[in-house]
Formats: structure tokens, C-alpha cells, sequence
């Protein structure tokens, strides 16, 4: 039913130019999702996003557009809002490193987002394909639950490159490993409560790494090489992000947070997306799967104050028409509302919570005005004749956005369904 009985242009528009798709199943024919081709063209990194985590649907349908971009486009790496330290040995069991079931017991303590079946599609394509596909992780360590995963190869490396400065990063490890936890939502309430003393001597020593890793690089790469270098910074990097992060989010939750002070971890997303492109065979292009709200190209504002500039927006400013982002959204049906809760296992609890029916002006609502069920709409065309929707889902409620900048193109789904089996770390 439309949300609206007023006449929208885009409404409209949508009806005409939008394609139907015909499954949500990820070994159905994949023929479908041709209009896709024209789309993406000659992208280097295509995002896919998904308005809430833990959605059945959104999940189904990345990994149908991930076969369609390796198997019809050529495209060879999954970059995945997953920690960047923590995605190597992930990348390494895809290329066939050891067991089939390892990976259960690697992704054991990670948040699921609906990282574990794409991986094992790849280890299966892996054997067989004539270009093997990569996975790369892009995300603070830890999505902000914990330095450690970061500082701990840093550590090794320091051990072997420059044991003076053990001093530092163990002091470092000692404070971050007193509040480290499983996901933001559980460390964050963690650093709060340390002394203050403690978050400034974390702060201190990660900063002096950090200068100290720029200004002697000559050092560090004569004593070992190019790669280890440029790994082991950019898991410092990260852990520095992070650390700034902490601060960020007590400054927002206090209510007294600098302006988009939120976006030092899009920032490091974006950079390590772009680490990658440089780092992996040349006519490398990327498939990126994130959450809407990191993959859109422009800033997000609640309330109509400026929150954070998304990795979208950074890649769009380095890559141009290189950077593809798709958003994907659902009319109606229910979302995983993640609530905080220092007692469960990633610091929050899961609400199988009922979506309110679309909001007017909301890109869903002009889905549901055309008459739409599953369907993709590129929506570049539509910046040069009609006026687009100003708000987009997110979560159980919506991010006011103008969508025709912000995405160029929308996977719809009618419902969404929470995925089962959270609680046991696992997705359907």
C-alpha cells in the first residue's frame, strides 16, 4: 500500500526504471541481476550495504551479488566491515590454509554480521578458480572492542625492528587488556570507568608509536622490509582510531562530543579499502560489504547536527565514479534494534523489533508507492530529472540523507526477517 496518496515524481520515476529481481536465493541463476552490469561499469570498489545487521534477506542477497560481481564482473576480493588485523588469517584460510572447520573457531568471538558463509564460498570458488578470490578485513580491531588484535603483531614486530620501544607498546597492551571486550558496545562503558590517568598514558604511549613509526621509517624498513613495515603501521593506525574512537563516544553519549568527532573509525575503513586496492595486483577491483550508514557518500546528521563524514563519502573523494555504493533496504518487516546491555555477549542484546511502515519521503516509501517487491533501481539517472528522497531507513528508524547523492542504487526486499541463531554466533 502507498504510504502516501499524494502524486511523488520519484514514486514515478521508480516504478519506470526499476528491475524486478526474482530470487533471494544465493545458488539461484544469477541472471537477474544483469542491470547491475551497467550500473557498476568499470567501478573499482562496489559497496553493498544493508540498513540494519543481522537481517536474514540482506544477507541472502549480498551473497548473490557477490557471485554475480566474481563470477560475471571479475571482481577478486570481499573487503568486509571486519577488523583489518584480524582479516589475514581469515584471507589465508580462504586460499586454503588448513581445515574446513577452523573457521568456526576463528570467527568464534566475532560479532556476526554474515561474514562466515561468504568466506566459505570463496574457500570453495578458491579451489577451483582460475583467479583465486581475497578477503580483506577494513574495520578498527575488534569493531572497537579491543586494541589487542592490533597491538599484539605490533608487539612481535617492535620485538624484532626496535626493542627499545617494547616499553611502550607493553604498557599499552597492559591498559588496553583491562577493558578489552568483544565489540565496542561492551569496551567502550569499560574505558570509561578507567581512571583518567590510564586513558591518557594509553593515548600517550600509542601517539609516541606512532610518530616514532613515521619518523624512523628508513630504520624499520632497512632492518626488515617493505609489507612488514606498511602492515605493522597501519595495525598501529588502527589501534590509535580506535583509542580516538573511546573518546568520541563518551564525548557523545556525555552530550558534550565534538562535531562529527564519530568518524575517525570511517576514516580508517576508507584508508584501509584504498591500502588494499594499492597493495594487490594491478586491475584489482573490490567488493565492499558494510552497513548503509558507512557505505554512503554523504554525511550523516541526526537531529540536524553533523555526526560523521561515512567511508563512502572518503572513497567517493578518492576514487570518483570508481566508488559504487548500494544500499539495501526493506519496505516492512522487522529489524534486529541493537540495544546496550554490559551483560550480553557483545555488549548488547538483539530486539526482534516490528518496522514501522515507511515514512513519507523515504526512498521505502516510494518502493512501496510504485507497487515494488524485490528490485534493484540505479538511481544516477534520477539526480538530472526528479527530485529524490530525503531519508532512508536505519535500523527502526530513518537517517535524513538526500538518498539520489548519498547511494547509486537500492536493492529493495518487501520484509526483513531477523536472522536466526544470533546468540550462538551464527547466521542462517
Amino acid at each position: 500500500m502507498p504510504a502516501s496518496s499524494h502524486p511523488d515524481p520519484f514514486t514515478g520515476w521508480l516504478r519506470d526504471h526499476a528491475a524486478p529481481l526474482t530470487h533471494l536465493d544465493p545458488e539461484a541463476p544469477l541472471d537477474d541481476l544483469e542491470p547491475l552490469r551497467d550500473l557498476i561499469g568499470d567501478a573499482r570498489v562496489v559497496a553493498i550495504g544493508e540498513h540494519s545487521h543481522f537481517i536474514d534477506e540482506f544477507i541472502r542477497l549480498r551473497r548473490r551479488l557477490l557471485r554475480f560481481l566474481v563470477e560475471r564482473c571479475g571482481f577478486t576480493v570481499l573487503a568486509f566491515e571486519y577488523g583489518f588485523s584480524e582479516g589475514f588469517p581469515l584471507d589465508a584460510w580462504a586460499q586454503g590454509e588448513g581445515a574446513d572447520d577452523d573457521l568456526s573457531a576463528q570467527l568464534a568471538t566475532a560479532i556476526p554480521v554474515g561474514v562466515e558463509e561468504p568466506l566459505r564460498w570463496i574457500r570453495r570458488h578458491n579451489a577451483t578458480a582460475a583467479t583465486p578470490m581475497r578477503f580483506a578485513g577494513i574495520d578498527i580491531p575488534a569493531a572497537g572492542g579491543s586494541l589487542l588484535p592490533a597491538l599484539t603483531p605490533v608487539a612481535d614486530y617492535l620485538r624484532d625492528i626496535d626493542p627499545e620501544t617494547l616499553p611502550a607498546i607493553e604498557q599499552a597492551m597492559r591498559i588496553a587488556a583491562s577493558f578489552a571486550g568483544t565489540s565496542a558496545a561492551s569496551a567502550a562503558p569499560a574505558w570509561a570507568r578507567l581512571p583518567a590517568a590510564d586513558q591518557d598514558a594509553l593515548t600517550a604511549a600509542l601517539t609516541r608509536l606512532l610518530i616514532r613509526f613515521r619518523a624512523v621509517e628508513p630504520l624499520y624498513v632497512s632492518r626488515g622490509d617493505r609489507r612488514d613495515y606498511d602492515l605493522a603501521l597501519r595495525r598501529l593506525e588502527g589501534a590509535c582510531q580506535a583509542d580516538y574512537g573511546f573518546r568520541a563516544m563518551a564525548g557523545l553519549f556525555a552530550g558534550n562530543g565534538l562535531t562529527a568527532d564519530t568518524s575517525a573509525r570511517d576514516v580508517y575503513m576508507a584508508e584501509s579499502v584504498l591500502w588494499h586496492l594499492e597493495r594487490f595486483e594491478p586491475g584489482t577491483r573490490i567488493v565492499l560489504a558494510a552497513h548503509n550508514a558507512h557505505i554512503q557518500k554523504a554525511p550523516i546528521s541526526f537531529n540536524g547536527q553533523l555526526t560523521g563524514f561515512p567511508m563512502g563519502q572518503h572513497l567517493h573523494d578518492a576514487l570518483g565514479d570508481a566508488y559504487v555504493a548500494l544500499g539495501l533496504t526493506s519496505t516492512g518487516g522487522h529489524t534486529g534494534e541493537m540495544v546496550r546491555d554490559e551483560e550480553a555477549r557483545f555488549g548488547f542484546r538483539i530486539e526482534d523489533t516490528a518496522l514501522e511502515p515507511p515514512e513519507p519521503g523515504s526512498v521505502e516509501a516510494a518502493f512501496a508507492g510504485a507497487g515494488l517487491g524485490l528490485s534493484l533501481a540505479g538511481l544516477r539517472p534520477a539526480r538530472t530529472q526528479v527530485p529524490g528522497p530525503d531519508r532512508i531507513r536505519l535500523q527502526s528508524t530513518f537517517l535524513h540523507t538526500p538518498v539520489l547523492d548519498a547511494f547509486d542504487g537500492i536493492l529493495h526486499t518487501p520484509a526483513a526477517t531477523v536472522a536466526r541463531d544470533l546468540e550462538e554466533g551464527t547466521t542462517p
